[in-house]
């Protein structure tokens, strides 16, 4: 009795294990709150939102289109370089079965570079193409796989009998062998389906701007915080694939057995029989050709005036862009990305041919140096006039001339804490190494974010390249990592709103919105002084709508739209002509948005220290995180 009671334990913690995170994905989809650190009450609306969300839905679109061409042409060419193969003498056919079977044992990463590699060396342009064409090269090898065994198992003598009996080849071969290796057909066909399905790491390095999968929008939300929308679609294909199991496995009823059952069976059979084989092919191609006709008039596949826009993730109101499309008659591709370093080797290396980008300062400095940004015609922008004097000012740091960039969005790094986790009023960088606090500590998982926190606190400048000064920085960072609970990026929000963590390095605008969603928590810009930072508007040089790009900045400039951008992301904004237009009196007068800079200490703005230096710092870097 004692041991089925323990296997029945068992097995109900086995069953724990696998659908607790879908049980917790269901829950969430009905969170009324956008944060999953707190309940919001129940609510459908992420559902409604989901299919008039655009992104994802194009994403969802463009992963089955992407897949079925890719399964389809992948087991044409497999299936017939399996039969060329079959037909080989023996040390050719070992030779290339081995050179095959090399793809699927290499790791996904290389093939990925590679391909992106290939791809902008013969200046391919990444886009849709890019990413079919690597799913196809990489969906062949299963399928030779699959096709192989049944070809070794036919009678090339039934074969030959054809011919002797007068059919053609070609005939021969749909008649006598393609029926016996159509199971490994259809087994190649259906694991080169889901295999690009599911696959990220070889899209995620092959696909250009405005296309995104259901595996890279995914990733991309995860970086920056995932959209209630997001678990709502995880939902839905969870009990979708139920369904159909469910349906797959229902046994037929026992009176089947009955004389009349089995009329009645042979009817439905028939029934079934034209369902399947004419009425769902036709509903499919309508759904595809139909989506390809709606996102392709949503995508900018059939317009001419377009502009590829590449920001930070959730850095602009989607309903700017709309409305620029609208007075404009340009449609907006728009891309996001999480960090400088990520945007940086896409901008590079040439593949991509962004319009217009909003890097950050120093990486702004290191694009100019390397002769990478075109000179802004100010003559396109003379809303320009909106944006402070002090903040262009600023921008000379990095952009002596201001002729290659824009302020979009500025602020600073400070500390968040929790008044009801913390003894005492914050004022220092040392907090973060106060043991008391241990395991409740959130620092930056920034090389230059965490440097520039030890720098600070040191006594030294955030752009310090004295070696003695960074490994002084990095026994500190060393000294503190007992005391971190974790090294986060956009994660430190819902944490910090969810009473997961008493402190954490933050960015000031990140700060205005964790407080409207935990009034407890209290930021502060220590003594020591911090990090001031700028994000700009820049074209690059292989810009080729560079006109459309000062069009749409000076669209941003517009003291109403900067308004909109602000209240919709809470990152200050240096257009002073929008901050009067700021109803919210405590907004408007907010330390925290707007602080009085004359009153802050030692205040930097992070500067490009060249690729030497870059390297020094990420080893640094690296030597700390794996410690």
């Amino acid at each position: 009795m004692i041991k089925k009671y323990l296997e029945k334990i068992y097995l109900f913690l086995i069953f724990i294990l696998l659908y607790a995170p879908i049980l917790t994905l269901i829950v969430l989809s009905f969170n009324n709150s956008k944060t999953r650190a707190k309940w919001g009450g129940f609510t459908l609306k992420w559902y409604s939102s989901l299919f008039q969300n655009e992104q994802i839905m194009n994403a969802l679109y463009t992963t089955l289109i992407i897949s079925l061409l890719a399964a389809v042409i992948a087991t044409v060419i497999g299936t017939a370089a399996a039969i060329a193969i079959h037909g080989m003498k023996q040390k050719w056919r070992t030779l290339y079965s081995g050179l095959t079977n090399i793809p699927m044992m290499n790791a996904e990463i290389v093939m990925g570079v590679s391909l992106m590699l290939l791809f902008i060396a013969f200046h391919v342009t990444l886009g849709f193409g890019t990413i079919l064409i690597a799913h196809i090269t990489f969906n062949i090898p299963y399928v030779i796989l699959s096709v192989a065994p049944k070809l070794r198992q036919t009678s090339r003598r039934t074969y030959e009998a054809a011919l002797d009996l007068g059919a053609s080849p070609l005939y021969a071969f749909f008649k006598v062998t393609f029926p016996d290796i159509l199971p490994g057909v259809l087994s190649g066909f259906m694991l080169a389906f889901t295999m690009s399905l599911d696959d990220f790491v070889i899209t995620h390095f092959t696909k250009g701007p405005g296309v995104d999968t259901l595996s890279t929008k995914i990733y991309s939300e995860v970086r920056k915080g995932i959209k209630p929308e997001m678990y709502a679609l995880s939902t839905l294909l969870f009990v979708t694939v139920l369904v159909l199991l469910i349906l797959v496995n229902v046994s037929p009823k026992k009176d089947a057995e009955t004389a009349a059952a089995r009329k009645h069976v042979r009817r439905r059979s028939r029934a079934g029989r034209i369902l399947i084989k004419r009425v769902i092919p036709v509903a499919i191609c309508l759904v595809f050709v139909g989506g390809g006709i709606y996102y392709a008039s949503k995508g900018q596949m059939l317009t001419k005036e377009k502009l590829i826009v590449y920001n930070w993730g959730e850095y602009m109101d989607p309903d700017v862009i709309t409305l620029f499309e609208e007075e404009t008659g340009i449609d907006v591709v728009y891309e996001e990305f999480e960090t400088n370093e990520i945007m940086y080797p896409k901008i590079s290396s040439g593949a991509i041919a962004y319009d217009l980008v909003c890097p950050s300062d120093y990486m702004i400095q290191r694009m100019r140096e390397n002769d990478l940004l075109a000179e802004i015609n100010f003559d396109n922008i003379p809303n320009i006039k909106n944006i402070g004097k002090d903040y262009l000012e600023r921008s000379k740091e990095f952009d002596p001339e201001n002729k290659y960039s824009v302020p979009y969005c500025w602020g600073t790094v400070g500390i968040l804490y929790n008044k009801t986790m913390v003894d005492e009023p914050i004022d220092s960088w040392s907090v973060l190494w106060d043991e008391k606090y241990k395991d409740n500590i959130l620092m930056q998982d920034s090389v230059r974010d965490a440097f520039g926190v030890a720098l600070k606190y040191l006594g030294y400048s955030l752009n310090s390249t004295d070696l003695d000064e960074l490994n002084e920085a990095k026994d500190l960072l060393t000294r503190q990592k007992p005391l971190v609970q974790a090294y986060v990026i956009d994660q430190v929000r819902d944490k910090m709103i969810g009473n997961e963590a008493a402190i954490g390095v933050i960015y000031s605008g990140e700060a205005i919105y964790t407080q409207q969603e935990n009034p407890n928590l209290e930021y502060v810009i220590p003594k020591e002084g911090s990090n001031l930072w700028i994000d700009s508007w820049v074209i690059p040089k292989n810009a080729e709508h560079k006109e459309n790009a000062e069009q749409f900045i000076n669209f941003l400039c517009r003291p109403d739209i900067a308004l909109m951008n602000f209240e919709y992301i809470t990152y200050s904004t240096p257009n002073t002509a929008a901050r009067e237009l700021i109803e919210d009196e405590s907004i408007h007068n907010s330390k925290i948005a707007f602080p009085d800079l004359s009153t802050v200490p030692n205040l930097e703005t992070f500067q490009y220290l060249g690729t030497k230096n870059d390297e020094v710092y990420n080893e640094l870097w690296n030597k700390v995180k794996s410690k």
